[in-house]
């Protein structure tokens, strides 16, 4: 992407002052996703503390921020140090913090004032933190991760907790102040009820904790929720009446650019299980393209690739044409090219089935959508921020 503009009034147009391909994120959309999840979690009485591992871009953490987020999550130390380096200083690790390296880390963003929590689920990592922050003279906030089995990380069954608890209490260089968890791995025949009842069972964990006095914290945090399910573990907050003595945090991430097929469903799913709610998530993140040949009837090849754009769990969807070369006097016009399909895609080509007399030329422009907007950040250094004409009204740097 070429452009030595940065941050300005008035940039370039993402259609003419642009190397592309180029990825952008739309500010209305952007600026209403903000607003409505900020929203959402202040209704629910929680704390919001979005994903940054989602973006890895500082200046949509500072907007996350400045509408209102208690803190920034992340999932492993090199991110947590991007974040505090470009003035982050909560930081939530849900993940566990393992090797020395990684410890080190986070040790040195405590020395520095950040304020650091991360997650455990063995007596192996508790013992292992607790050796390396006490000769460090520090003291490391932490707190337990609750799992599912067929899962990722996390305690599975209450004996485990129990065993976890007795051997952070034997680390004095360790601080436990809560509850995690992450719903997102749950499957089944009935995930609406399966994420419920594990929304009940992380309130539970926390409630029973703080009962028998083993937290150092005067309102324990408990925290969980991906992009998926947050209206249900919001849900599983508020009937349990934490909002006072309790600190819930929801971490959604992707929901401040959305998407255009996955999250564009699960948010469909929100609004059917909550119909109250006013207003939705829009999608804010595409990709511009030149077609660069047009080899065989119904056939364009693109000029985007794997290493532009996420392309699981589905292919780059083709949502306008702007037709650039084929029609030069009014091409900026978007032309909308939905039912247009994706057949494949390669490291710098992608394979587009058109009709056979679609009016299309080599160097126009196509608009994709995302499904999973991870997968699409983490192939920029730099996003553009675009208003809704398309010009360019900051280059946005990635720290992946």
């Amino acid at each position: 992407m070429n452009t030595d503009k940065g941050t300005t009034e008035t940039g370039p147009s993402l259609l003419g002052g642009v190397s592309l391909p180029a990825a952008a994120v739309f500010e209305p959309a952007l600026a209403h996703n903000l607003a409505w999840m900020q929203r959402f979690a202040d209704a629910h009485g929680a704390h919001l503390a979005p994903h940054g591992k989602t973006t890895m871009t500082p200046s949509l953490f500072t907007r996350q921020l400045e509408a209102g987020a208690w803190g920034i999550t992340l999932a492993t130390a090199p991110q947590c140090r991007a974040a505090f380096a470009h003035g982050v200083t909560r930081l939530l690790m849900a993940n566990q913090l393992v090797g020395e390296p990684n410890m080190a880390i986070i040790a040195e963003l405590v020395e520095q004032g950040a304020e650091v929590y991360c997650v455990v689920d063995s007596a192996a990592n508790v013992a292992h933190l607790g050796r390396y922050f006490a000769a460090r003279g520090q003291s490391l906030n932490v707190l337990i991760e609750l799992g599912v089995m067929g899962g990722r990380c996390g305690c599975r069954d209450a004996d485990q907790i129990e065993a976890l608890v007795a051997a952070i209490a034997a680390q004095p260089a360790l601080a436990l102040v809560g509850v995690e968890g992450y719903e997102g791995m749950i499957a089944g025949g009935n995930e609406v009820a399966a994420v419920r009842a594990y929304g009940e069972r992380l309130v539970d964990t926390v409630k029973a904790l703080r009962a028998s006095g083993v937290l150092r914290r005067e309102a324990p945090i408990v925290t969980a929720s991906g992009s998926k399910w947050f209206d249900l573990i919001a849900e599983a907050f508020d009937k349990a009446a934490l909002r006072e003595g309790y600190t819930p945090v929801l971490r959604p991430g992707c929901y401040v650019v959305h998407d255009h097929r996955l999250y564009a469903g699960a948010m469909a799913d929100v609004k059917a299980r909550q119909p109250q709610l006013e207003g939705e998530l829009k999608p804010a993140l595409e990709v511009f393209a030149h077609v660069q040949s047009l080899p065989e009837p119904g056939l364009a090849i693109v000029a985007l690739g794997k290493r532009d754009i996420g392309h699981e769990p589905d292919l780059p969807l083709p949502l306008r044409r702007y037709a650039l070369a084929s029609n030069p006097e009014g091409g900026r016009e978007p032309v909308d090219v939905s039912g247009w399909q994706t057949t494949h895609i390669m490291d710098q080509h992608t394979f587009l089935k058109i009709p056979e007399d679609a009016p299309i030329a080599v160097g126009d422009v196509i608009a994709f959508g995302t499904s999973h907007p991870c997968l699409t950040f983490d192939k920029w250094r730099r996003v553009c921020r675009v208003d809704a004409a398309l010009n360019v009204i900051e280059e946005m740097p990635t720290y992946f």
